[in-house]
């Protein structure tokens, strides 16, 4: 029971003595004695009580919060289990399910819309213990319902964050007016009128499917093993990072892709800067400053993505005296973070050869990117396209789409020489 209903009880308790007591006209000693006692015990469980519920309430908040993500880790548990290669000797073999991949199918289906066998999306992850390539890092769970899906992609370096959304589609609410502060122009006179509270809706829709097509040969089939688990999943996995990477800030918007960030500037009201100039230090600190201004951004937050070919011109840079300086250093070290990619920014162009670069920043915990991906990974078996020679084709379709809450926490420059 728990301590303050104890309490509560016990209260009720006194204050039924001291009513019995308080009603007798001559009351003895004793009776005086015990009104006295009974008094000094309630006031001093007046004082336990609130102690006690104070108690009690961090213990509430601490269960709450334990509800709260019980499904969710549960559910990473599970998908730490999940083996795609039952997927494919299922797909190949009729095999049947068991275990954890068993129940994670039969849950997903469940919520419909797949046609051949689902896997989550959590299954692509590269898991602590297999051989990777250097330089990939373990994927990282960040939050209890928002995943770093693909932790060494550029969109994630970004600060874009990737949602899992279940089903319909999902919309984020932006401010754009509220609070105006302002003064009182004389002893009697009234402060600025009310401004209205309003907001733009920022919504992401299941329209872009990405597909990614594998060819598993009947050789990898009998010969593989446990092995062609990892490398399917290492081989999907790095097929959609490189896809969602480039549609997130190069999609046309059109021909099935999403408005990327690029392509779509002026929708999203990002702002444009010409520079027109060659890369140099002074190029990055007057561009970096002038993005403080506008977004409020602080020294230290501001993600800042270039081409390799921008920061071959960055890292050759010298002084007067032709020594190097160590430039991306000072920009990691006061700046942020720089991220280099040929993937998210097109080539450079024209002569002298121009590249673009992007500036992005968190504002108030609000990510500049948001990228929705639906459901889990729609895996389809095609065991008649290659029949000839055995091989099993698989095609791999998952949902996305791309929005931008505020264009003032990014900026473009264009004319990087």
């Amino acid at each position: 029971m728990l301590k303050s209903l104890e309490i509560t009880r016990r209260q009720s308790e006194i204050r039924q003595d001291l009513a019995t007591l308080a009603g007798k006209e001559k009351p003895t000693e004793d009776e005086l004695a015990k009104i006295t006692e009974l008094d000094a015990e309630y006031r001093g469980n007046e004082t336990r009580y609130r102690a006690a519920l104070i108690a009690e309430d961090e213990e509430r908040r601490e269960a709450g919060k334990e509800l709260e993500t019980r499904s969710e880790k549960e559910w990473a548990e599970m998908a730490s289990k999940f083996e795609v290669r039952q997927v494919a000797l299922a797909l190949d073999e009729g095999r049947n399910l068991d275990g954890a991949t068993k129940e994670m199918v039969e849950e997903l289906r469940n919520a419909g819309g797949f046609q051949g066998i689902p896997v989550p999306l959590e299954a692509l992850e590269t898991r602590a213990g297999e051989t990777v390539a250097g330089g990939v890092p373990d994927p990282v769970r960040t939050m209890p319902t928002i995943e770093r899906l693909f932790a060494a992609s550029s969109a994630s370096r970004m600060g874009c964050r990737m949602i899992n959304v279940g089903v319909g589609e999902i919309e984020y609410p932006v401010a754009t007016g509220g609070a105006q502060p302002g003064w009182a122009g004389s002893e009697t006179g009234d402060v600025p009128g009310p401004q209205a509270y309003t907001t733009v809706d920022r919504p992401m829709a299941p329209d872009n499917t990405l597909g990614v097509q594998m060819k598993i040969t009947r050789k990898a089939l009998k010969q593989a093993g446990t092995g062609l688990e990892q490398a399917v999943r290492r081989d999907m996995s790095a097929a959609i990072q490189q896809e969602a990477d480039r549609v997130i800030f190069l999609g046309s918007g059109s021909s099935g892709e999403p408005l990327g960030i690029f392509p779509g500037a002026s929708t999203y009201g990002i702002t444009e800067t010409a520079i027109d100039a060659a890369a140099d230090f002074d190029m990055v600190v007057d561009a970096l400053t002038r993005f403080m201004v506008a977004s409020a951004a602080r020294p230290g937050s501001i993600n800042f993505m270039i081409r390799p070919e921008v920061w071959s011109v960055l890292m050759k840079s010298k002084n007067g005296d032709g020594d190097y300086l160590d430039l991306l250093e000072r920009i990691r070290r006061d700046a942020g973070r720089v991220v280099v990619s040929n993937n998210s920014i097109e080539a450079p162009a024209g002569s002298p050869a121009e590249s673009k670069a992007l500036l992005t920043t968190a504002t108030n915990g609000v990510p500049p990117i948001f990228c929705g991906m639906w459901g889990a990974v729609d895996v389809i078996r095609d065991p008649y396209t290659e029949a000839k020679s055995g091989q099993l084709v698989l095609t791999a379709l998952t949902t996305m789409d791309v929005t931008v809450a505020r264009g003032v926490q990014l900026e473009i420059l264009t004319g990087v020489q």
